[in-house]
């Protein structure tokens, strides 16, 4: 017991410097060439400003940074969440019948073959300004990667075990509860991943459409005055809300299944 609670500490700190260091060596370096460019080379800090000019005028407007994340923030829970429903929704109809599946998996993904510098324009029009085309775009984009992850984590299901539960009497809701579903759970969380990272995309290009705040507006704005300085702080911000909502879905995961990543501790490596 002792061995292998040894084991998992001692994989658990070398995923997190196994995972963060190269990647923070990386960005150190890039920050250090980038800084002694800008200072050596006389650029025009409208055309690139230094790491060090974009951290001031970041910090100085924090407040407006602050009050533009808000929204985007709560455009992209609003329509991550619808898309997760709906996602989830299609999957099991999908996975009640072939003809079903048939049917609908082309138009989902011709759903996602529309262009969205196409059709935000046109929610705008038909919604409006306020925070709806914003769900419903980015509930559109990002509500795929999910039904597909599903889907995936039901057929990877064992068939023993729906045979055994079956023969127990088991109707088909009870298996796909116990069995199915649970199943489908690690998949899940990886089509999650993929679409958290659509949504604030999305919802960043759907302010850029119409807007009167957020992150996309606030980006545009600045790029009509030249605030390149200002421009890369918010991009600054929009990553690494984006980072911060990657990483909750970990958090997430382990909250919901725990049993998966125990599994796959015990796993030999």
């Amino acid at each position: 017991m002792s061995t292998t609670y040894h084991q998992h500490a001692k994989s658990r700190r070398s995923f997190g410097v196994g995972t963060w260091a190269p990647a923070l060596v990386i960005l150190a370096t890039a920050v250090i060439v980038w800084q002694l460019y800008t200072t050596r080379s006389g650029i025009d800090p409208r055309v690139l400003p230094s790491p060090s000019r974009i951290a001031v005028a970041g910090w100085t407007a924090r407040s407006a940074l602050w009050a533009n994340t808000l929204p985007t923030l709560q455009e992209t829970a609003l329509g991550f969440t619808l898309a997760t429903i709906v996602g989830f929704g299609f999957s099991i109809v999908i996975d009640a019948s072939r003809i079903l599946r048939n049917a609908i998996m082309p138009l989902l993904i011709g759903s996602q073959t529309l262009p969205l510098v196409a059709i935000a324009p046109l929610v705008i029009i038909w919604f409006g300004f306020g925070i709806t085309p914003k769900i419903l775009l980015i509930a559109l984009l990002s509500f795929f990667p999910i039904t597909v992850a599903f889907l995936e984590g039901y057929r990877a299901t064992d068939p023993d075990i729906e045979r055994l539960l079956a023969t127990m009497g088991a109707t088909r809701w009870r298996i796909f509860r116990t069995a199915r579903l649970p199943t489908a759970m690690p998949f899940f969380f990886t089509g999650l991943r993929i679409a958290i990272t659509y949504s604030i995309v999305v919802a960043i290009f759907a302010e850029y459409a119409g807007a009167t705040s957020g992150l996309g507006i606030y980006i545009q704005q600045l790029t009509n005055v030249y605030r390149t300085d200002l421009v890369f702080a918010a991009i600054i911000v929009t990553t690494g809300v984006t980072i911060v909502l990657f990483a909750a879905t970990y958090a997430l995961e382990r909250l919901m299944i725990p049993w998966y990543r125990r599994s796959r501790g015990s796993q030999p490596r």
